[in-house]
């Protein structure tokens, strides 16, 4: 054996050895830890962090999870959720004002008419005392239901202004939902914080359009985000085989979906040809082959050299999460953190600056830097 192969087996056991430890390096030698912070979660869809400084996580299989000093209890008077293929209880949001009014914000695909056809994207609010959701209010529901088991969408985010905004996706409907304004799917939605319309939503006044609805043409958004210095609202959603997108949302615009694509069917065959046309919006980014994307955080603290104001993507394929620097809202790099830790569902900033990021089967962990 050769000097140069006895110095390659050295390091890939070192690499490995840190892997198994959750150590990781970014591509400048800045280097950071996973540590554990709440373990044996199965799908941990949401989180937030409440005043006392405990989380609240929802577990995709309709469980809400109180953790607070170091325990986990189990939130009693969940609505009914349909838990079947990607639906169940997913995001969870606070009121811009929680302090003082208690609002939390969650999404679920719901059955609130208690027919047999399935379900929808559901919005609601309600406070948490003593482990108990109590002064359930309904903000939106989707419709008509169905029986279709994906693309729910369903993330939330309130924006500078406090305004209200949540994604539903296609629900499987991509010849019906995205580009038609009078039905629900492949939307995002703004409401005012009591889910009434705000009078200035685009399609105000439009017969029959869905007025909740702020812009169309969507596939399945399942990351949303507040842009740290412009407070535009940032999405990206699912593409089909390629073809996942990062959007900025704008009033009124189409952004495409089915009519533009990069996309092709999981069969490989073709959508469409086309990737713009007018009067569509064209993405920021976009991912071929798909990265399966879910949830969406910009870095807003300085807590990581050289990571402020940077964008953060899980990805559920390839089990990463996904570090983007911008560049006058262009993407110029992109690098791969957490590599091989597992499918990144949703990624957060907590209170302290760190970043904390949901895998699945595992739990929620906090990347760490190391102490240089």
């Amino acid at each position: 054996m050769n000097k140069i192969s006895f110095l390659l087996i050295i390091f890939s056991s070192f690499m490995l050895q840190c892997q198994k430890n959750n150590e990781f390096k970014d591509d400048n030698d800045f280097s950071y830890k996973a540590e554990a912070v709440i373990e044996d979660l199965d799908i941990a869809w949401g989180m937030v962090f409440l005043d006392d400084g405990s989380m609240l996580v929802s577990e995709q299989d309709g469980r809400l999870i109180h953790f607070k000093d170091g325990e986990k209890t189990e939130v009693k008077n969940i609505p009914e959720v349909v838990y079947e293929n990607q639906g169940g209880l997913l995001d969870l949001e606070l009121h811009p004002d929680y302090k003082n009014n208690g609002w939390i914000y969650f999404s679920f695909s719901g059955n609130t008419e208690k027919d047999d056809q399935g379900s929808n994207t559901t919005i609601m609010r309600a406070r948490i005392r003593e482990d108990q959701l109590i002064d359930h209010e309904m903000i939106y529901k989707a419709s008509p239901n169905s029986k279709k088991g994906h693309h729910f969408g369903s993330r939330i985010e309130f924006d500078n202004n406090g305004y209200l905004f949540f994604s539903i996706g296609d629900r499987g409907s991509r010849d019906q939902n995205p580009q038609d304004i009078n039905r629900d799917g492949g939307k995002i939605y703004r409401l005012n914080d009591d889910g009434s319309v705000p009078q200035d939503n685009p399609f105000v006044g439009k017969a029959g359009a869905k007025t909740a609805a702020y812009s169309y043409g969507h596939r399945n958004p399942q990351g949303m985000a507040l842009h740290p210095e412009s407070g535009e609202i940032w999405v990206h959603e699912h593409g089909p085989k390629g073809g996942d997108e990062i959007n900025i949302i704008h009033p009124g615009k189409n952004y495409g979906w089915p009519e533009i694509t990069y996309g092709v069917n999981y069969d490989g065959s073709t959508i469409t040809k086309n990737t713009s046309l007018p009067g569509m919006e064209e993405p920021l980014h976009y991912w071929v082959p798909s990265i399966a994307p879910s949830g969406m955080a910009f870095v807003t603290s300085d807590q990581y050299p050289g990571w402020k104001n940077k964008l953060l993507v899980g990805s559920l394929k390839f089990q990463y999460l996904n570090l983007i620097t911008l560049e006058n809202d262009k993407v110029i790099k992109e690098e791969k953190l957490l590599d091989g830790l597992g499918r990144v569902r949703t990624v957060r900033i907590g209170p302290d600056g760190y970043i904390y990021v949901s895998i699945e089967q595992k739990g929620i962990f906090k990347l760490v830097p190391n102490e240089i």
